[in-house]
């Protein structure tokens, strides 16, 4: 086997050494530098270099350990049963590769084995002991070994039973678990810090961990921390050491002896504890992927936060066969949902120009895993942008998905920089036209101003056809590209004068291929006003405030018209939005444009149909909230549909809700609107009404 270059021996000694500080920042401080999610990545990342190049290990690795040093704030005491941390997975394929090896630590593999699939709830293990029923002591996770024993903050927590709810409770009981805050409560603790001025919580999992660390009961018992149990442990009866509890099961004859995790966790919920509902039994990997992925979506619904899926044998036979690794239960894994934070490095950076001109610096990156697709991009901009993070060719940074756009990166880690870095300058000519750049002096973006400028071409016709405009099916970015290269389209006008002989000249265009984007192209006709009106551009406007100017100019030439005081004066628009507007029907070129938009006969004014009208009021006056997924329709087409047919949208379920409009996995909305009794409708009752 080859020895680690000495690139590769600094990259894992940067590692172990950022893993460290990120831990010790944690478990001690309470002060954390780094999402879970990051840590998790570059964890894996030391773990994989350790497994190629073995000689890379050493004692103080974070791979070498179960876990990290707990803060001393509090009495340290040793577990009675250690608390190991689950084996992580993080896609299907890594899951499907954990049977493999559990199985192949057994001399045969039975015929009925189970799986009990639970919600990965984002808070902090507690471990619970109760004795002869009464609860007597309560110890954080810590690094698995030891813990701190919080019992006092323990016992404020409500859905933590201070005696277990049995007439003969055996002698001692050991219950695991996970404490977390609802996300009501932790917005209203923050909405409160923020209020006296105080630093606020990044998320319900630190909040809950730093609220089991005060040192003042009162305050742990005002935050409403919660609890679900997941974990069973119960003494043998003929012995009194803690360091004897058997795992799981006991031998008393006077006790239910629960054979399957089903059964604990049954038993838990007897006992007086929260166990979460949408346990399940599976038989399959299958059915334990198809619960996984139905959650993936649903979990969005949910009061609190879970990020995947906690797979555990049922049986307690199997678990106690298959054993532990040095760090790891062989009968259970997590099986995480993809990260909205991850590492990765950049490997170089290039810019882009859209269709505004502006000039948008992009991080060329290795090839990541985040929120189930795989980033190779991020956007970094602008200058400023660039010059505050400092970040350089080569450097390890964080990205975040934000929304359905390009991930952005939202911070460098300098000590994995390598050396000899240099800063990234931005160009000073347009990388597609290669006239001058200009950076006003009241905005951040550089721009090309040059509007002949094929980019900013590109740019435009994307948008056109993109779905919240004119939605033209098949007209993508490769198309388009076509489209300007062969001079065939100049302006989005020139679309509705192509031919399918002129589409199928294309590379890798068929004559049938062109006739369906002809055929799509000539339905955008039919897309409504205000799409249009978004689809033009307009610096500002987008979907919201194109139907706010569509509804106060009922026509394209009455917006043309408008003065720029009674475009401010639309609530919503606004003195800059009102200058854009006016400012880019001033242009003759877009004068032109509209022009040859009305002779291909497109939508510049609200339809007084009829039929239109009457369905704008059908629904006038009436409240919905949207939940689940929809067999036929997105949640922004049904809510699009409600609105047009003069219907509200609301986000949440209140006592003002008209209508809750249900699709599958509808969530905790479902039942909000069952106590309020509010009337629910399928996706087809909803367009019958509309209708």
């Amino acid at each position: 086997m080859a020895s680690a270059s000495p690139e590769i021996q600094q990259r894992a000694t940067q590692l172990r050494q950022q893993l460290q500080k990120a831990s010790y920042a944690y478990y001690v401080l309470d002060e954390p530098i780094m999402e879970d999610a990051v840590y998790d990545r570059l964890y894996r990342e030391l773990e994989e270099l350790e497994t190629q190049y073995p000689e890379l290990i050493v004692p103080d690795s974070p791979t070498q350990r179960v876990g990290d040093i707990p803060a001393d704030k509090f009495i340290s005491v040793r577990h009675n049963i250690p608390l190991y941390s689950l084996e992580n997975a993080f896609n299907l394929a890594e899951f499907t590769k954990w049977q493999e090896r559990w199985q192949r630590h057994l001399a045969s593999i039975p015929d009925n084995f189970e799986y009990v699939c639970e919600l990965k709830i984002d808070g902090s293990a507690l471990a619970l002991t109760y004795e002869n029923g009464l609860l007597v002591r309560g110890v954080t996770r810590g690094n698995g070994v030891t813990g701190e024993d919080i019992t006092q903050n323990i016992r404020t927590i409500q859905t933590i039973p201070l005696r277990l709810n049995l007439d003969n409770p055996p002698a001692r009981v050991e219950v695991r678990g996970e404490a977390f805050l609802p996300i009501d409560i932790f917005e209203k603790i923050n909405q409160a810090r923020a209020t006296a001025g105080e630093a606020l919580f990044a998320n319900p999992r630190n909040a809950a961990a730093g609220t089991l660390r005060q040192l003042d009961p009162k305050i742990v018992s005002e935050r409403k921390l919660a609890f679900f149990a997941y974990t069973l442990y119960i003494a043998d009866a003929e012995k009194s050491q803690p360091d004897n509890l058997q795992v799981p099961g006991i031998s008393s004859d006077e006790f239910f002896n629960p054979t399957t995790q089903w059964e604990s966790l049954e038993l838990l919920q007897e006992m007086g504890f929260k166990v979460n509902p949408h346990r399940q039994v599976f038989q399959s990997l299958e059915a334990v992927a198809d619960y996984y992925n139905s959650w993936d979506n649903a979990r969005q619904n949910l009061p609190y936060l879970t990020d995947g899926v906690v797979v555990k044998l049922n049986s307690h036979e199997l678990k106690e066969k298959l054993g532990f690794t040095q760090k790891f239960p062989r009968w259970a894994i997590a099986l995480k949902y993809p990260a909205e934070e991850a590492p990765t490095q950049v490997e170089n950076i290039t810019v882009n120009v859209g269709r505004t001109g502006a000039v948008t610096p992009l991080a060329l990156l290795q090839p990541v895993e985040l929120a189930g697709t795989t980033v190779q991009r991020a956007t970094l901009h602008n200058k400023d942008f660039i010059e505050q993070l400092d970040v350089r060719i080569g450097d390890t940074v964080i990205i975040r998905k934000a929304g359905e756009i390009i991930p952005e990166i939202v911070r460098v880690l300098p000590e994995l920089r390598p050396e000899n870095s240099q800063t990234f300058q931005m160009p000073h000519n347009c990388p597609e036209c290669n006239q001058p750049l200009v950076k006003p002096e009241n905005e951040a973006a550089t721009r090309c101003i040059n509007a002949s400028c094929p980019a900013i071409l590109r740019g435009s016709l994307v948008h056109w056809a993109s779905r919240d405009a004119l939605d033209i099916r098949g007209l993508g970015e490769k198309i388009v590209r076509q489209l300007v290269e062969a001079n065939l389209v100049n302006s989005v006008a020139d679309l509705y004068d192509l031919t399918v002989e002129q589409i199928a000249s294309l590379e890798r265009m068929g004559t049938k291929s062109a006739q369906k984007l002809v055929n799509a192209i000539a339905e955008s006709k039919k897309q409504p006003y205000s799409r249009v009106l978004y689809g033009l551009g307009i610096r500002y406007v987008g979907k919201v405030n194109a139907e706010l100017l569509a509804n106060y100019f009922t026509t394209i030439a009455q917006l043309a018209q408008a003065q720029t005081a009674n475009l401010a004066a639309i609530n919503g628009i606004g003195s800059e939005i009102a200058q854009a507007v006016s400012e880019w029907f001033q242009i003759p070129a877009n004068q032109t444009l509209i022009e040859r938009l009305q002779a291909a006969d497109l939508q510049l004014a609200k339809s007084s149909d009829r039929e239109t009208s009457r369905q704008t009021q059908s629904l006038a006056g009436k409240t919905f909230v949207v939940t689940g997924t929809l067999p036929n329709l997105k949640r922004a087409e049904a809510e699009d549909l409600i609105k047009q047919a003069g219907g509200k949208i609301s986000s949440s379920v209140s006592s003002k809700t008209d209508y809750l409009v249900v699709g599958e996995n509808p969530g905790s909305k479902l039942e909000k609107a069952q106590k309020l009794k509010i009337t629910q409708l399928s996706e087809a009752e909803l367009r019958k009404m509309i209708e």
